[in-house]
């Protein structure tokens, strides 16, 4: 078993839920493996997915494929096309080339932009927002031509998912909570935003594994079952830091203008597909993962981000210093730091 991304928040928690089943994994990923708990349990190559080479090395002796690598939206708009499509073509190819049956594609509810209807079904147009949006639904077509060329590729799109050791945009949620302050929303957070837990994801992927191609070799959105709005999940970590702090919304208009103006300059925490959808709806029907695959999600919304809040508070001490642009970092506050003052 490959898992390519290994080493990040996904990479992680699957390479620990497919090794308590008992398989043995490999994992391919640009930066180090630095897992003490499982670097003695996955043999963990550094490398590239651009590099055919460096994939066809990781897949050697292995009967399946988990693709998880990407570029995540802030990264350069090069960087994602090179590595989200012109990765995932040599990830796929490479695998059909060396005689491995079933690729595991993670894609993302990004391809349907910012729709105009809910719940969101497998079917419905697909129009991603901005380079990553764009390259998602790129890298889907790979995954359908490889179909086309006899290659199994179940696809998952889930919804933004979380847990112990995600960051990312999260961090500036648990951080201000910790901290005592109030927290900003974009619109009155009376809209319905769903999650995922990521040990679901591993759940759904592992029904991709395993069960029989003709039951798999499709496309299943994944997303929590039960949420509630923006507001409501959002205070519900506020409420376990203890500080009696809320959540405060505000126009969202203006604020999705400024952070327009912050993104040009440099200096704005979050990326266009989330300013853009946070005071939005954003659900998935996940009906036909519960029925073709079997697939039974145990977290809500609140369920993830208490978890993901109570693995944070403990290793925080850790973050003090980093910053970037993956999920297992926190991201930059940016002109938020400033704005948190007066929280």
């Amino acid at each position: 078993m490959l898992i390519t991304g290994g080493a990040g928040f996904l990479g992680i928690n699957l390479s620990r839920y497919l090794d308590a089943r008992g398989y043995k994994i490999h994992t391919l990923d640009l930066s180090d493996f630095s897992y003490p708990d499982m670097r003695d349990k996955v043999s963990a190559f550094k490398g590239d997915i651009r590099d055919a080479s460096a994939v066809a090395r990781a897949m050697a002796g292995v009967d399946m494929v988990v693709h998880t690598a990407a570029a995540l939206p802030l990264y350069s708009p090069e960087d994602i096309y090179t590595t989200d499509v012109e990765g995932t073509r040599t990830v796929m190819r490479t695998a059909r080339e060396l005689g491995i049956r079933r690729v595991v594609h993670i894609s993302s509810t990004a391809v349907y932009g910012i729709p105009d209807h809910h719940p969101l079904l497998e079917d419905d147009k697909l129009e991603g927002v901005g380079p990553y949006g764009q390259a998602k639904i790129q890298a889907e077509i790979i995954g359908l031509e490889e179909r086309g060329r006899g290659l199994v590729v179940p696809i998952i799109r889930p919804k933004s998912f979380v847990g112990p050791e995600r960051l990312g945009v999260f961090a500036l949620l648990y951080d201000w909570a910790l901290d005592g302050h109030n927290f900003p929303m974009i619109g009155s957070g009376a809209n319905r935003y769903q999650f995922l837990d990521v040990e679901d994801l591993c759940q759904a992927i592992y029904l991709c594994l395993t069960l029989p191609e003709e039951i798999v070799n499709d496309t299943f959105n994944v997303g929590a079952a039960e949420f509630k709005t923006m507001r409501e999940d959002y205070q519900a970590v506020l409420d376990a830091a203890g500080h009696g702090k809320k959540v405060v919304g505000f126009p969202a208009m203006p604020m999705i203008w400024a952070l327009r103006l912050l993104e040009k300059l440099g200096v704005s925490p979050l990326y266009k597909w989330v300013y853009e959808t946070a005071s939005k709806d954003s659900f998935v029907a996940i009906d036909k993962a519960r029925t073709r695959l079997g697939w039974a999600p145990r977290y809500s919304n609140q369920d993830a981000l208490l978890r993901n809040f109570a693995w944070y508070k403990e290793h925080r001490a850790q973050f003090a210093q980093a910053s970037g642009v993956s999920h297992r970092v926190p991201w930059k506050q940016g002109a938020l730091g400033l704005a948190k003052k007066v929280f």
